[in-house]
């Protein structure tokens, strides 16, 4: 079911026109989603990093990932590629066969210096399939000791990791810190409750932690003089740990926040709205660093974006982009194995949702998966927020709440961005969107086909039977105290 790749990292002169080869920094938070940064128009959360990268360089506004789950958003971020065609790496906990390319070692092969700090890769076991190396390079303990370590007259790519915002939160660590829980714009398809204000404010503290991270990696940038060099890229993998948030093809799922600074190689303070994928930035290193992007990288170069002067709508071929979803938790319930499948197409005016198995459930069996030790709605992360929406599903007030997050689905989901931009009434069944849906359908599928992927070629079971390679009791590797989903207060 894979596609045969071929491993190739041709030079060729550096896409900045005969400038010293530039750094690569790439910082990636962990649930951070759409639209909580200063320069999306949050008032509350603090990203003083972020507002500078989109200052001093672009703001994208049509940014999104492939899949809103950390394994597959990361491998289609190395490899370049939808992760449908990566196999078993496109569940959640699972792998990267050695036979993908990934562009930090093809930076490597290219004479520049790679590594990582933190959460990059996975999670899973990079190794199952024989890969030899971390996919994301070596581990060091911090930017600062990458930075000494480099040999001198070297180019870098680093992956500026974190766990943050990922669950667990220290409950009211937001409001403690300041955050008003009041001023904050809460999504429209989370119930207005103290609980979820705090949930929420609790988020934003780890948020604007990771923008400390980032701001000390320009600050160390600065002072060695290398940041006008430096391809400085910030984004998030899904969208926030909340219900019909991270792990679900709405906008806020797979919607990302993306800055991106590279001195005077990028004109500042644009914002663009082409449609953009995180796969993108893989062949846009390789190609900023004169190395051949290799056939099999389905990720178009932003370079074309990056050398432009102009804002808005800058290549009108970039007018969609395509997400998807394979297994994210360990399995449903007997006698079904697999996850939710799900694949998008999302343009201006229309978000298109196709469900291959609409019998499953979009956030997990309300039962678990007792089999493995699974929890009720596993596909969503144990939260106050999800504890306080399903405790309250037969509340008139909030059932609605309920349905939108843990309801299952028909095959077929349609939502008119201009009427309904926070993508709450499925208008499919309409007599006025056929014509919509049956184009958008069409141009899904005919996509689909042709990247390869085996959902719609006949081999999409596959996914629902690979490994699912996280030890029983796993955590999920953040070294942070845990806490009870229950708030104190209730």
């Amino acid at each position: 079911m894979r596609p045969i790749l071929i491993l190739a990292a041709l030079t060729a002169a550096p896409a900045c026109f005969g400038a010293e080869r530039p750094n690569v920094l790439f910082c990636m938070a962990d649930d951070w989603g759409w639209p909580h940064a200063g320069p999306y128009g949050d008032r509350v959360v603090q990203t003083p990093a972020f507002d500078r990268l989109a200052r001093e360089g672009v703001l994208f506004e049509n940014a999104f990932v492939t899949a809103p789950s950390c394994t597959p958003c990361r491998n289609s971020v190395l490899t370049g590629q939808w992760h449908w065609r990566l196999g078993e790496g496109a569940n959640l906990w699972s792998t990267l066969d050695p036979e993908f390319a990934v562009y930090p070692f093809l930076l490597e092969e290219a004479g520049y210096f790679v590594g990582h700090w933190r959460k990059a890769w996975g999670p899973g076991d990079w190794r199952a399939l024989g890969r030899r190396r971390d996919p994301a390079g070596p581990a060091f303990q911090g930017f600062a000791q990458f930075l000494e370590a480099r040999p001198a007259g070297k180019p870098f790519c680093f992956w500026l990791g974190t766990s943050d915002p990922h669950r667990p939160y220290e409950w009211q660590s937001g409001a403690r810190s300041g955050i008003d829980i009041e001023r904050i714009e809460l999504p429209a398809d989370l119930p207005d409750h103290e609980t979820v204000r705090h949930d929420v404010a609790d988020y934003y503290f780890e948020v604007q932690r990771f923008d400390r991270d980032v701001a000390a990696a320009l600050k160390l940038l600065e002072e060695s003089g290398e940041l006008d060099n430096t391809i400085v890229v910030m984004s998030g993998d899904n969208g926030m740990p909340f219900p019909r948030h991270k792990c679900q093809l709405y906008d806020s799922g797979t919607h990302a926040p993306l800055a991106l600074r590279w001195g005077e190689q990028v004109a500042p303070g644009r914002r663009v709205t082409d449609f953009v994928s995180l796969a993108d930035l893989a062949p846009t290193f390789l190609e900023a660093a004169g190395v051949a992007v290799p056939e099999q990288m389905t990720g178009r170069s932003l370079l074309p974006v990056l050398r432009s002067d102009r804002s808005g709508r800058v290549d009108p071929t970039r007018d969609h982009v395509l997400t998807g979803r394979e297994r994210h938790g360990q399995a449903q319930e007997k006698p079904n194995p697999g996850g939710y499948p799900m694949r998008a197409m999302r343009t201006d005016r229309f978000l298109y949702i196709r469900n291959f198995a609409p019998d499953r459930w979009p956030a997990g069996s309300p039962d678990g998966d007792k089999a493995f030790g699974g929890r009720a709605y596993g596909d969503c992360d144990g939260s106050p927020t999800q504890q306080f929406v399903v405790e309250h599903r037969d509340d008139p007030k909030y059932e609605r709440f309920y349905r939108l997050a843990f309801g299952k689905r028909p095959a077929e989901e349609l939502y008119d961005l201009e009427r309904d931009p926070h993508q709450l009434t499925n208008v499919a069944g309409l007599p006025e969107y056929a014509e919509a849906k049956s184009e958008l359908a069409e141009r899904l599928l005919a996509e689909l086909k042709a990247t390869g992927d085996p959902r719609v070629l006949g081999d999409g079971d596959a996914f629902d039977h690979y490994p699912y390679r996280r030890p029983m009791r796993a955590g999920n590797g953040k070294s942070k105290p845990r806490i009870p989903v229950r708030s104190p207060a209730e």
